[in-house]
C-alpha cells in the first residue's frame, strides 16, 4: 500500500468515527439502549439483546433497517431483556424486516433466553457460538460472519465515539472486519485485497492489513471504508 492510500485510510477513519454519521443506522438502537443504561434504566443485557437484532436486521438500506428495527422494540415494549426471559413471543410467518419472519426472531429470543439462564451476558460467547446457539445457523468454517463481527465491534471497541465498548474481557485487537458485498468492493478497489472469495480468508487478509495501520485496533478500518463509499457519492 502507498503512502497516500495509507494516510486517506487514517484521515477517513478520523473524520467518519464520529457519531454524526451514525444517528439513523443500526447501531443507533443498542446505542439508545446504551445511554438508558447509564441513567440506570436499561441494563447490559438490554444492550446486548437490542444489539443482536439490530444487527441481524442490518441488510438493506439503512432507513428500511431503522424503521423495522424499531417495529421490532415497539413490539418489546422496548424492554427487549423483559421481552426474551418472559418468554411469550410473536410466532408467525409474518415478515418483520425482509425475509426475516416473526417465528425467526421467536426463535432466536428462545435461544437468547436459553443462555441467559446459563450466564449473564453473551461476552463469553465465541463466534461460532453467536452463529450457532444465538442465530440458530449451521457451523461453517468459511463464513464472514458479517453481523455477528458488526456485533461484536458495537460492543467491544471502547474509543468512545461511535462504539459502545460494554464488552470490557475482549480485546478489540481480535476484533475482525464485517465483510458483506459492499465492504468487499471498497477494501478491493483500495488494494486492501485481491481475493474474488467473500469468505473469512478475505476477512483476515482484510483485518491484517488494518491491524497494520491501525495497531490493537483493527476495525477503526471499518469507518475507513465507510469514508471510501461517502466519498465516492
Amino acid at each position: 500500500m502507498d503512502v497516500a492510500t495509507r494516510d486517506l485510510l487514517i484521515k477517513w477513519a478520523e473524520t467518519y468515527n464520529d457519531p454524526v454519521w451514525f444517528k439513523e443506522d443500526p447501531i443507533a438502537f443498542p446505542t439508545r439502549f446504551e445511554e438508558r443504561r447509564r441513567r440506570g434504566d436499561a441494563s447490559l443485557q438490554d444492550v446486548e439483546v437490542a444489539a443482536v437484532f439490530a444487527a441481524h436486521f442490518a441488510w438493506g438500506r439503512r432507513a428500511m433497517i431503522v424503521r423495522d428495527c424499531g417495529r421490532l422494540f415497539d413490539a418489546m415494549d422496548w424492554k427487549p431483556y423483559d421481552y426474551v426471559m418472559k418468554g411469550c413471543y410473536r410466532d408467525d410467518p409474518v415478515s418483520i424486516h425482509r425475509t426475516v419472519k416473526w417465528c425467526e426472531v421467536a426463535a432466536i429470543c428462545g435461544r437468547l433466553r436459553q443462555i441467559y439462564g446459563e450466564r449473564d451476558s453473551l461476552e463469553s460467547l465465541s463466534v461460532e457460538d453467536i452463529r450457532c446457539r444465538v442465530f440458530g445457523q449451521k457451523p461453517d468454517a468459511k463464513a464472514p460472519n458479517k453481523k455477528i463481527n458488526m456485533m461484536r465491534r458495537w460492543l467491544v471497541r471502547r474509543d468512545g465515539s461511535v462504539d459502545l465498548g460494554i464488552w470490557k474481557d475482549t480485546d478489540p485487537d481480535c476484533l475482525l472486519i464485517p465483510l458483506d458485498v459492499h465492504v468487499y468492493d471498497e477494501a478491493s478497489a483500495l488494494g486492501l485485497t485481491t481475493r474474488r472469495q467473500k469468505d473469512i480468508t478475505t476477512v483476515l487478509e482484510i483485518t491484517d492489513t488494518f491491524r497494520q495501520i491501525f495497531p490493537g485496533d483493527p476495525c477503526k478500518g471499518d469507518f475507513a471504508l465507510f469514508g471510501y463509499g461517502i466519498s465516492k457519492q
